[in-house]
């Protein structure tokens, strides 16, 4: 493993150093920014209270993504980094230490002030690519403050700024979706696997892509036309950029490095961006964040197995409540009651398509593998003397496995109305939850031109508009949802396994195909390797699985309501970013109806908060059950189904969950409103919502809500424990129903219970202790939580049912759970585990109300003495497993750490690595708002 989280110390680094610095001398400098000027004079600003900003945001390590050879070189040899690159990322841990005396005054202290524009004495420097667009950017962060007097300038600006920002990375995440990431970047098992994770999805030619576009244009009238004039401003702004970049020799390093361009002779090319590449970018970003549904086959495989073991009915009735597809204890968005039903079981289900037992099989993606593929194989090149310093920082690939992991949970939003606030206006701390890279996907940028005004963030390669920020006078922001966007339907088979029946007749499928080879290079040793994916399309969608269904041959394909209209949601963007649109809570939530994926949409301004769930929701036929495999059948399809552009009628407006001024709102992924059916497993009765929920409940109910109050409640939830806080409770009133004679184990139980009295929390003793207050309690609750899971609940499913139910939700997701779907430092924690389930089962036994139980008692088969006993021999075991089993180390952290193995690492996607810092379950990006005035 290459990557270093700070500077090499050594011998290694006396040695190379005066060759780096020699190339570091002899590196050009960028061009077209001029000396610090005062930059244009700015926007309206309704978050100004007497000259003070009360709009502030944040978003580590830094807004520099690119950095030049020089720059990676003198930084693995030195440890030396980019300006701005990280320096966004020492305010943002420390509000750990620091949220506790958090004040409103004190908020700039860890946050950017997020006022429009670029005071005179802090401005950095003014790049003006063209003559109808100025970039000026801010001495203490690097921000480009992006201001057009021509619509298609203020594009082509914000296409040049990302380049600037975000050239190397915009380059793998357009090879990702294209499927093409190997031959790019080398052929690493992490790429392997992140182009087979991520192709299968949008497996699109080029022509599919340009359908896209062309469907923009001639669906969406003057805003769709404009959107891919702005795009293509965008693009040509990346590439004016990328041109200078490489004839001026100040491009990203990871090109030499990567065998893309001679470092001696600059031969080479970085290709043009196209068009259809924002398209490939928009595909990942998507599939990544806005996502929801699919897993049917699992599901349907667990549902078998609890058939199996206890009959069709008690066998259902058992999935159904493990399920918990509308548990009546889930915290919800939407906490007053109002309805919403979507994805409901269905009384009589029609349609449904279980596999016989022991047929499903996945479908094959690679063929013909030769050399490296699959192996990882290595064979490093012999790399000049003065490129070795940063020989092999992509042997493990661009990113680790399990970084973009689909099943990571994302983001969290806190607003309370006027009416609970000290000032009267709506307060509000929300942010995109989206992982730790270096650089960041998300890139900040202020946006000024003809009908676009905005200061915020966007996802790099895709950024025409800021997609979660602020405007004049209001702030949005965004957390993924649950909701049913993705179907699994079983077409039965004709002819051969390559024809199927579409409506009676019998259909060929579409056979796509990528192939891709490479050779090893100096970033990545993976010897020389090749490789062909391949899929079968058909009208309903792609295949995943084959099997039998009653004997007949089928295969299962996944359709989800977003596949080929990835860039469809520009048009909600665009309306976001326009300040003649959005006006109020009601333009605004029809400003995000227009924004095709699962998320949840959150808005505050002087006087309103409001909030509203986007996606394009598919009208499904009456009687089927969206949980689980359905004929390809018409009479099953969704309602005006047309396969052509994969159209079909969506649920309307009103149907969607939404609300304005409700006393408060919180969501982090929870369940959006009553009836409104999620997705997966996990939304029951404990979710980490809840950490949010009961603090701003309290908040409101004692009045006087400010942005500082409200910012702690967040940043104390990000370092709670939830098994802590929501079951430790339960465990120990188990525990302690009777004397607990054994020492040892007294002594575990006091130091759990001391620490749950103390806030369950996973905090330094002090700022740079690395070492956390109640650290024994903390790693017993570690090793404790999955043996009193399985042991709680493995004895009565069964072992099948039981791996079959976990393969749906997996056990555990603390920070510490580097099995967990988020792999080992990522920061978001506590999404994905056996909460709620846990907790209606103790409940249960310990004789308290439950509504929505599951349909069994597991723990101790219900009796409260046997639960008792499985507890403590549990706890037992837990107490004796050393430090060094419970975090066992990796290449970050010694085995036994415990604050390293629970902290975040950004990322890598390129050269410059970042210091390991403290544990948040937090926002990447996130904004503190209070606006004091509207227009």
């Amino acid at each position: 493993m290459r990557r270093r989280t700070g500077p090499p110390t050594g011998r290694f680094r006396t040695a190379c150093a005066a060759l780096v610095l020699g190339t570091a001398l002899l590196a050009p400098l960028p061009q077209g920014a001029a000396a610090a000027t005062a930059g244009p004079d700015p926007a309206p600003d309704h978050c100004l209270n007497q000259g003070l900003s009360q709009c502030t945001d944040i978003l580590p390590p830094g807004q520099n993504g690119n950095a030049t050879l020089a720059d990676i070189l003198l930084h693995q040899v030195l440890g030396t980094r980019p300006a701005h690159s990280s320096d966004q990322l020492a305010r943002y841990e420390s509000l750990v230490g620091g949220y506790g005396g958090l004040t409103d005054a004190r908020l700039t202290d860890f946050f950017n002030d997020a006022s429009f524009g670029v005071p005179a004495d802090q401005v950095e420097s003014v790049a003006t690519p063209r003559p109808d667009v100025t970039i000026t950017r801010d001495r203490k962060t690097g921000v480009p403050h992006i201001k057009g007097t021509t619509r298609y300038g203020t594009e082509f600006g914000a296409g040049y700024a990302a380049a600037q920002d975000r050239l190397w990375m915009m380059d793998l995440f357009r090879h990702i979706g294209r499927g093409e990431l190997t031959s790019f970047a080398g052929g690493a098992l992490a790429n392997q696997g992140l182009e087979q994770q991520f192709w299968p999805q949008a497996p699109y030619t080029e022509a599919d892509y340009e359908a896209q576009i062309a469907r923009i244009r001639g669906t969406e009238g003057a805003r769709g036309e404009q959107a891919m004039a702005d795009a293509q401003a965008y693009v040509d702004g990346i590439n004016a950029y990328r041109g200078q970049a490489k004839d001026g020799r100040y491009f990203p390093g990871e090109y030499v490095l990567t065998g893309h361009i001679d470092s001696i002779t600059n031969v080479g090319e970085i290709q043009p961006f196209k068009l259809t590449d924002l398209i490939a970018i928009a595909s990942v970003v998507g599939g990544q964040f806005g996502g929801g549904g699919g897993g049917e086959v699992q599901a349907a495989l667990s549902l078998l197995a609890a058939q199996q073991k206890y009959g069709v009915v008690e066998g259902t009735a058992v999935w159904e409540s493990f399920r918990q597809r509308n548990d009546p204890e889930a915290v919800l968005t939407v906490h007053d009651g109002t309805s919403f039903p979507y994805a409901e079981k269905p009384a009589n289900p029609r349609g449904t398509a279980l596999p016989d037992p022991g047929s499903v099989r996945a479908e094959q993606l690679v063929y013909d593998r030769t050399g490296s593929a699959g192996t990882g194989a290595r064979a490093p090149v012999h790399a000049p003397q003065r490129l070795r310093p940063a020989q092999g920082i992509f042997d493990d690939g661009v990113l680790p496995p399990g970084s973009l992991d689909p099943k990571r949970g994302m983001s969290n939003a806190l607003l309370v109305s006027g009416a609970h606030t000290a000032s009267g206006n709506p307060v509000a701390v929300f942010g995109p939850q989206t992982g730790y890279f270096a650089p960041q996907l998300l890139m900040l940028q202020e946006l000024q031109g003809p009908g676009i005004s905005a200061r915020g963030v966007s996802f790099a390669g895709v950024g025409m508009y800021v997609q979660m920020g602020r405007g004049q006078d209001y702030a949005w922001s965004a957390t993924s949802a649950a909701q049913d966007l993705t179907d699994t339907y079983a077409i039965e088979l004709c002819q051969d396994d390559t024809h199927y029946l579409y409506r009676g007749v019998c259909t060929p499928m579409e056979k796509l195909e990528k192939r891709n080879a490479w050779k090893p290079t100096v970033a990545d040793g993976t010897a020389e390797g090749s490789y062909r994916m391949q899929v079968w399309r058909t009208k309903y969608g792609i295949v995943t699985h084959r099997a039998t269904v009653g004997g007949k041959p089928v295969a299962y394909t996944t359709l989800r309501t977003t596949y080929r209209h990835e860039a469809d949601s520009i048009i909600g963007f665009q309306l976001l970013n326009d300040p003649s649109y959005v006006t109020d809570a009601a333009s605004f939530q029809q400003a995000v109806h227009h924004i095709d994926y699962a998320f949840n949409w959150f808005y505050a301004d002087s006087r309103t908060a409001a909030y509203y769930n986007s996606g394009m929701n598919p009208v499904r036929a009456a009687g089927v059950d969206p949980a689980l495999p359905v004929k390809a059948e018409q009479a099953y399809e969704w309602q005006g189904f047309d396969p052509a552009a994969n159209t079909a009628a969506y649920t309307p407006f009103a149907q969607h969950p939404q609300s304005v001024g409700q006393d408060y709102y919180i969501s982090w992924n929870n369940r959006q409103a009553k009836d409104y059916n999620t997705a997966g497993f996990g939304f029951g009765a404990v979710h980490r919502g809840d950490l949010l929920d009961g603090r701003v409940a309290e908040l409101v109910a004692d009045g006087g809500v400010t942005r500082a109050s409200l910012t702690r409640a967040m940043a104390e939830a990000g370092v709670t424990d939830l098994r802590g806080e929501q079951l430790l409770p339960e465990l120990l009133a188990v525990v302690r129903s009777q004397p607990v004679a054994d020492p040892q184990l007294n002594a575990a139980v006091q130091k759990l219970d001391a620490w749950r009295a103390a806030g369950a929390q996973r905090k330094e003793t002090s700022p740079g202790s690395h070492a956390y207050a109640h650290a024994e309690a903390v790693r017993i609750m570690d090793a404790w939580w999955p043996l009193l899971v399985e042991a709680e609940f493995r004895p009565g499913l069964g072992d099948e049912l039981y791996a079959a139910l976990t393969a749906s939700l997996a056990v555990d997701e603390s920070p510490a759970a580097n099995h967990g779907p988020t792999g080992a430092h990522g920061g978001s924690a506590f999404q994905n585990g056996w909460w709620g389930l846990a907790d209606k089962d103790l409940r249960r036994v310990l004789g308290r109300p439950v509504a929505g139980p599951l349909a069994r008692p597991y723990c101790g088969g219900g009796v409260l003495s046997a639960c008792r006993e499985t507890l403590l021999t549990t706890l037992g075991q837990a107490v004796a497993k050393p430090a060094n089993q419970v975090y066992p180390g990796d290449e970050n952290c010694a085995a036994g750490d415990q604050w390293c193995t629970d902290a975040i690492v950004h990322r890598a996607l390129g050269g410059i690595t970042h210091p390991v810092v403290h544990w948040q379950n937090r926002p990447t990006y996130q904004q503190v708002v209070e606006f004091p005035t509207h227009r």
